[in-house]
């Protein structure tokens, strides 16, 4: 028996209850627990590392930055394929519009991370500890630096800088900070208002993140550029930016599965999540696994055929004193893997392998990152080797992505997660057979 809601008429019965269920508080729960065994194996960790070498604050520092990464993309990347939503419309947007609005609003979390890496950027930038040009022709003559780095250092002090540095993160912040609170206040009057009102709320919609979009591929170059590219003062990459995007992209989209999957054992995404929809969003992640290929292919093969000095040991610092383990393991997990269990149509519409493919990708993020990171320092640089201090890697960002995830459960019971006035809903809520 049709539904009829707000003036619609549902082939399938909408719930009346269209809040996050009572088991998202479970999660929650459970998040908060990991956060604090892995913060206290992390503190354990980073005094063990400090009596092995003195390294294990600086590492501590080093996974701080790799978790800010990581839960900057989910909040930042949510917040980006938000508003490509809203632009490009389709169905998927009913499942994933909630829970990306939820990653959006745990900003206030990734800011507080990032004052952490401002405060302490003496231990982690060469260019904030050595600001003037004295300074580094001291460092150059202790053989503190080489002189590649002195030249680099001189040559783009007036862009790194710490002032230019908390400037520009903040300004982004604030950027990021208004276009989620715009797109929240603007869902939170459309919904209060009937579906005669949608064509004019999706042109709104699309008029404030269309441009958004543009203005998020500036602010993401600009962030990657300083806070993770500029780590090794001698390396520039005009893709840097783009292959954040992408990353990022990456990351949301299996966030977004796992979340949508988990919701759909109680209503109302038991009613909405349809095989149909499932399929269509692994497809719309395995173009960002295609993309992804594309863009840290095209960049290594560049870079590695042209072979300049000033270009090439970025790479070699990777490859060489065991990273060429690492950087192997990064091409399976990241790309191989993916790419091989997305080609599958079956495991699309599989709820429970889907899940754990999209959760071995945020895994293989993990991985990418420390591959991004480490290598920058001296310590590092073409000597993988183990100590106390490395294991916070495995530790400090899962704790912090587990305060992270507590954040988005909170956000996420606060509004519901249906809009009821989407012009999609009667599509969605129709038998699985109406559309092969």
């Amino acid at each position: 028996m049709a539904e009829e809601l707000h003036g619609a008429i549902f082939d399938r019965p909408l719930p009346k209850e269209l809040g996050a269920p009572a088991f998202v508080d479970g999660w929650r729960n459970r998040a908060l627990v990991v956060c604090v065994i892995f913060a206290a194996a992390t503190v354990i960790l980073a005094f063990l590392g400090q009596a092995q070498d003195g390294l294990g604050w600086d590492h501590f520092l080093r996974a701080w930055m790799l978790g800010l990464m990581l839960t900057f993309g989910f909040a930042v990347g949510g917040l980006a394929l938000l508003m490509v939503q809203y632009c490009s419309g389709g169905k998927y947007g009913l499942l994933l519009r909630r829970p990306l609005e939820a990653m959006s609003r745990t900003l206030p979390l990734v800011f507080v991370y990032w004052i952490v890496i401002a405060i302490f950027m003496k231990r982690l930038f060469l260019w904030a500890r050595y600001t003037t040009v004295s300074s580094t022709a001291a460092a150059l003559k202790d053989g503190l630096i080489n002189e590649a780095q002195a030249h680099c250092l001189d040559f783009k002090r007036p862009m790194l800088n710490p002032f230019a540095f908390v400037g520009v993160s903040v300004l982004c912040f604030v950027i990021w900070g208004l276009y989620a609170w715009k797109l929240k206040s603007m869902a939170l009057r459309r919904d209060a208002e009937g579906p005669e009102t949608t064509p004019r709320w999706i042109k709104k919609f699309e008029n404030w993140s269309g441009p958004g979009i543009v203005v998020y591929a500036v602010t993401i170059t600009v962030a990657s550029v300083y806070w993770v590219m500029s780590m090794d003062v001698t390396w520039f990459s005009t893709v840097y930016g783009l292959l954040y995007l992408v990353e990022q992209g990456f990351l949301v989209l299996a966030f977004g599965i796992i979340v949508a999957i988990a919701l759909s054992k109680a209503e109302p995404f038991h009613t909405l999540l349809r095989q149909t929809e499932q399929h269509d969003l692994g497809k719309l992640t395995f173009a960002f696994v295609m993309l992804n290929i594309y863009l840290n292919f095209g960049q290594f093969l560049i870079i590695w055929s042209g072979n300049l000095p000033n270009e090439i040991n970025w790479y070699l610092d990777r490859i060489r004193g065991g990273w060429g383990v690492v950087i192997t393991l990064d091409f399976i997990f990241h790309w191989l893997v993916p790419f091989t269990l997305l080609l599958s149509r079956d495991l699309k519409r599989n709820k429970k392998r889907l899940t754990r493919v999209c959760q071995f990708m945020i895994f293989a993020v993990a991985v990418n990152l420390f591959w991004l990171i480490e290598p920058n320092f001296k310590d590092a640089a073409r000597n993988l080797h183990f100590s106390w201090g490395i294991l916070e890697y495995a530790t400090l960002p899962v704790a912090m992505t587990a305060l992270w995830v507590a954040a988005f459960c909170m956000r996420l019971k606060t509004r519901p997660l249906v809009q009821v006035n989407d012009p999609h809903l009667a599509e969605i809520l129709e038998p699985e057979h109406a559309h092969a």
